[in-house]
């Protein structure tokens, strides 16, 4: 009985977390991967959001080769949740790594934002922002489709 409450109970809460569109997003700040803060803002219009390290993979696999200043040009930012990664990984060899991509990385460290969007493992999150608002949300597991989406956002 306990084990179906406790059930219940993670589907209800669940359930409340996700986004419908026309919600307002929360404002947060995070740093980025050379510890500059960004904070979520009326400006940005679309958030990627990577829960895990294929995730984060497949945004740098769409963002291979494209110039510096890409996202900002799309008004996009890239979340990723670090949270699972050793501290000792992610200071001696993921963080030095990140800080040559030419793009932002937005490092949730202490998984204190990224759980707010539903992403699965594996893909990337796509939430169409207007005005603070979600407009849609869609999920990527390929690179390339990611990739198309990004470069449609620039006509």
């Amino acid at each position: 009985m306990k084990a179906a409450a406790l059930l219940l109970l993670c589907l209800l809460s669940t359930a409340v977390l996700a986004l419908e569109p026309g919600e307002r997003l929360a404002p947060w700040t995070l740093l980025d991967q050379h510890d500059v803060p960004y904070t979520l803002n009326d400006e940005t219009r679309i958030l990627l959001v990577a829960r895990d390290m294929d995730g984060a993979k497949l945004v740098n696999a769409a963002l291979e080769g494209k110039p510096k200043g890409y996202l900002d040009e799309r008004q996009a930012v890239f979340l990723a949740d670090i949270s699972r990664m050793p501290s000792v990984i992610a200071t001696l060899f993921a963080l030095p790594k990140m800080r040559d991509y030419n793009y932002r990385i937005l490092l949730d460290r202490d998984a204190r934002i990224a759980p707010r969007y539903q992403a699965s493992e594996g893909e990337v999150l796509w939430l169409q922002l207007e005005d603070g608002k979600l407009e849609e949300q869609r999920a990527f597991k390929e690179a390339g489709a990611l990739t198309n989406a990004l470069e449609a956002v620039g006509k």
